[in-house]
């Protein structure tokens, strides 16, 4: 299956038998990001938690008592 990354337009072809293939077959939704993209997302992402001005908002906030 060729697949195309939605950041740096790189066209790939990965295995129809994959997950992610069968994801992107069934679910047209999904979208693509090619490893290079990815591991480039995330370490700039790590490296702005690292800085303590990135608000993080993964954590719920507790509920008020009212």
């Amino acid at each position: 299956m060729r697949v195309k990354c939605v950041i740096c337009d790189k066209i790939e072809k990965i295995e129809d038998e994959t997950l992610v293939a069968k994801r992107l077959r069934n679910r047209p939704i999904h979208t693509y990001m090619c490893q290079d993209c990815s591991i480039r997302i995330s370490e700039r992402t790590k490296a702005r938690i690292d800085t303590g001005k990135f608000r993080f908002y993964r954590e719920r906030p507790e509920k008020d008592d009212w």
